[in-house]
């Protein structure tokens, strides 16, 4: 074998995370039995029907990469798959999502998502792989997402710079006879846009906000060195939530309490509310934020 084959084989791996098609294996120069042989001797790994790894091991976008390509021409990453390359949410270990053109058949360990077609504007490509857009991925992730997990998504997505508010708000009005096009409407409309929350119990006291009424806050944001769960700036209060696993040691205690005394020498009085609040205390809970938040703008 040649080295210049060779070398057209571990070009073309070297540009799809190290997975080839099998004609375009023979494009490079092997034979169909050249290609039969390889795989009988383990030297190449099937990942799909007619997609090899020729590699000794799997790269982070293997799988990714080895969908689309045993979907077809113009098939792309999408959904939940398109969204963890995008950094939008992170990765699981289900089947890869990809958008196929036209009808074709199923294949084990890719989730198909079927549509008659895709524009030009709805596709590009990351990382060397074809994928959806943001936009579209959070469109498409409108249909299989519940509500908090999907305004996750959309936060993270704004935060990053993928989308911006104003094109949110473009996409629900341009989409809205889609699939989940009510729900994704839905969290663009919330009071101060989407918010990013990372545990039960930001989310729990996020929705607790928003049933009574009061200011939305800015979530998960920086002030100083630390970063607060909860912030409502023009009242310079900030709430830090403690989830139900929580198990305060001596250590984070005191490093709490350093940290709290600095945010009340800047100015910012700093709430902290346990997982029993948020759940059990709901309207106690609500009337301290409410009374809290009152009174700064009093003294302000």
């Amino acid at each position: 074998m040649s080295r210049t084959v060779e070398s057209r084989i571990a070009d073309r791996a070297a540009r799809q995370h190290g997975v080839v098609t099998r004609g375009q294996l023979v494009e490079a120069g092997l034979s169909p039995s050249a290609v039969d042989r390889r795989l009988a001797s383990g030297r190449y790994l099937a990942v799909h029907s007619g997609v090899y790894l020729i590699l000794p091991f799997p790269l982070q976008h293997t799988r990714e990469m080895a969908a689309v390509l045993a979907s077809g021409p113009g098939a792309v990453l999408s959904h939940v798959s398109a969204a963890s390359l995008w950094g939008m949410r992170a990765a699981g270990d289900g089947p890869v999502d990809v958008i196929v053109p036209g009808n074709r058949g199923r294949r084990l360990g890719i989730r198909a998502h079927r549509v008659e077609r895709l524009t030009d504007g709805e596709c590009t490509v990351r990382e060397r792989i074809p994928l959806t857009t943001p936009g579209r991925t959070l469109m498409d992730l409108a249909s299989v997402l519940e509500t908090r997990e999907l305004e996750g998504v959309l936060a993270r997505a704004e935060r990053a710079g993928l989308v911006r508010g104003d094109a949110l708000r473009k996409l629900a009005a341009h989409n809205r006879g889609r699939r989940g096009a009510r729900a994704f409407r839905a969290v663009c409309q919330l009071p101060g846009g989407p918010s990013l929350t990372r545990s039960a119990a930001e989310v729990e006291l996020l929705a607790l906000v928003r049933e009574a009424g009061l200011p939305t806050p800015e979530c998960n944001v920086n002030v100083g060195r630390y970063e607060l769960d909860f912030l409502w700036r023009a009242a310079r209060i900030a709430v830090e939530v403690d989830g139900f696993r929580y198990h305060s040691s001596r250590q984070h205690f005191e490093g709490d309490r350093r940290r709290d005394a600095e945010l009340v020498a800047a100015g910012i009085t700093v709430l902290r509310l346990s997982w029993q609040q948020v759940t059990d205390e709901r309207v106690a809970t609500a009337v301290k934020l409410g009374q809290a938040l009152a009174r700064a703008v009093t003294l302000g």
